[in-house]
């Protein structure tokens, strides 16, 4: 099936926290491939795999050192073998992160770049004499000096991530290999990690600078000219493997930019963090932002849905804590239009790690606000302030799989963080329990796979009324009507021809062609398709 992903549901996995399949105290490819069973009876179709290549892990794994191998610390590529080979067989297809825009600066083609300026390989990175005012994404300037050859080379983000120069033929040509090593190896496609980083202003203007926000607005360092076209190569190539999909992660917030990623002859789809990325909990611009990525989007570009990852809190820490809230939450993102992708935990409710001991972070970008804001003046208490918000260690602990998981992982591995105390939430305690949150996902994917207009149909109507949300689905053969009440009050709709097929309350009341939706109440009723 050429476009298999669209009826998909994924599940992001962050490599060293999922499952220690070895007790070294690091999740590894014999863990994954030991939990696949669990992840086929929860009901995803596809996995994506944050990056497994060997790393300093400078930023947990995104600092490629070897684009063809895998990190001892995950396995050997037998192990990978393997849990492809294992993952397919249960039918679920499996796509993994890949960085295109940088390399660690321990990778060998950096280590020849600098090595003289005359050296083959200094082209494959942007070096210059002097820096202009670019900053990184982490904080601080984008430039590094380097001795050895008395140049600044450039880092959208930490200094040991240096930005590859796509500028340069060899370069794409390189990076187009590594594409099909993996391809060829099995996996069904690639995450692509800020992929509309691949191009910078070749002129190196300084980028402004917004007043009111205080803070550098990045015109020349991003979405630039030439990168849509380099787009449309890479979709070409990947795509020429039947059914290979492609998600691109695209760092901007502006849906007009958005669009211009995705579809026909783009990327399949990109993450919408307008969408995925609300800081607290907020029903009216989650609605608005729903509603105008379908307005915008036109026949053939598809939605992402989620609304945890590796790089933000966890969304049941965001949005209030309770459980009622994470399901309801579930059901938008599972029964809504678009592609869903699950952050590992999420299904049982995991929550965000918070420390009062910097020495505990493990994350370079709330390290890096934690020196930024000290340098700055701040206290070490406002400082730790800081860095917490920026840090993403937060949704990185351990899977729980059962009240003593933890005590598998070290807390002395640089890029794992242990919580002190184990929560009570975990897979075990849920799996047999019909009313966790465990089970209402296994349910809803459940029921999602039963009926196509959950997966691939368009809206007939997506209305709001106050804390009340309610969308028609239809396809050809079925209509689908999901109503999610986020208030405190019951909603009695009118509804004719319509069977209740689920909800997440076992008490209702129902008389003739009226409903009454219960607060915290999620309803999903099948209609007549005339």
């Amino acid at each position: 099936m050429t476009n298999w992903w669209k009826q998909s549901v994924f599940y992001e996995i962050y490599m060293p926290s999922f499952k220690d399949g070895n007790n070294d105290g690091i999740g590894d490819f014999s863990g994954i491939a030991s939990k696949l069973d669990y992840l086929k009876e929860l009901g995803v179709d596809g996995l994506w795999l944050t990056p497994f290549y060997p790393s300093p892990k400078i930023d947990n794994g995104y600092d490629i050192a070897d684009y063809y191998d895998i990190d001892p610390n995950y396995g050997t590529m037998s192990d990978f073998d393997s849990f492809i080979s294992e993952a397919h067989a249960r039918g679920m297809k499996v796509i993994v992160d890949l960085v295109l825009n940088h390399t660690s600066s321990k990778h060998q083609w950096f280590q020849e770049s600098r090595s003289s300026k005359d050296n083959p390989k200094r082209d494959w990175y942007i070096w210059r004499d002097e820096p202009n005012n670019w900053e990184s994404f982490f904080g601080g300037t984008a430039w590094e000096y380097d001795k050895a050859t008395g140049q600044y080379y450039y880092h959208a983000f930490a200094k040991e991530q240096v930005d590859l120069n796509w500028a340069n033929p060899e370069v794409k040509r390189a990076m187009f290999d590594v594409m099909q090593f993996w391809l060829d190896k099995g996996v069904d496609g690639f995450r692509l990690d800020v992929i509309n980083f691949l191009k910078v202003n070749n002129t190196f203007k300084d980028n402004p600078h917004d007043a009111e926000k205080n803070e550098q607005l990045h015109l020349y360092d991003k979405d630039q000219e030439g990168i849509l076209e380099v787009i449309e190569e890479i979709s070409a190539f990947v795509h020429e493997y039947p059914g290979a999909f492609l998600v691109g992660e695209v760092g901007s917030e502006d849906l007009d930019i958005l669009t211009q990623y995705s579809g026909l002859d783009k990327l399949d789809v990109v993450f919408n963090f307008n969408i995925g990325s609300i800081p607290k909990f907020d029903l009216d611009k989650l609605y608005d932002q729903l509603a105008e990525t379908d307005k915008i989007y036109d026949s053939v570009q598809v939605p992402t849905l989620f609304f945890s990852s590796h790089d933000m809190p966890r969304f049941i820490s965001r949005f209030g804590g309770s459980k009622e809230r994470a399901k309801l939450i579930a059901a938008l993102m599972l029964t809504a239009k678009g592609v869903p992708f699950i952050y590992f935990g999420d299904e049982i409710g995991m929550s965000d790690w918070v420390t009062n001991d910097i020495s505990k972070m493990k994350d370079v970008q709330g390290v890096m606000a934690y020196q930024s804001a000290i340098e700055s003046g701040s206290s070490q208490k406002e400082a730790l302030k800081a860095a917490n918000v920026k840090c993403r260690d937060k949704s990185r602990t351990p899977m729980q799989w059962n009240s003593n998981e933890h005590a598998g992982f070290s807390e002395h591995t640089p890029w794992i963080t242990v919580p002190d105390e184990t929560s009570i939430i975990n897979v075990e305690d849920q799996t047999n329990d019909p009313d966790s949150l465990l089970s209402f996902y296994k349910n809803l994917l459940k029921l999602r796979k039963q009926h196509s207009a959950l997966q691939t149909g368009d809206y007939e109507f997506f209305q709001k009324e106050e804390d009340f949300v309610y969308f028609v689905r239809s396809n050809d053969s079925e209509k689908i009507l999901v109503a999610l009440n986020f208030g405190e009050k019951p909603k009695s709709v009118d509804l004719a021809d319509y069977e209740l097929l689920f909800s997440t309350h076992r008490e209702r009341v129902r008389t003739g062609e009226s409903i009454t939706i219960l607060p915290n109440e999620a309803m999903i009723l099948k209609g007549d398709k005339k």
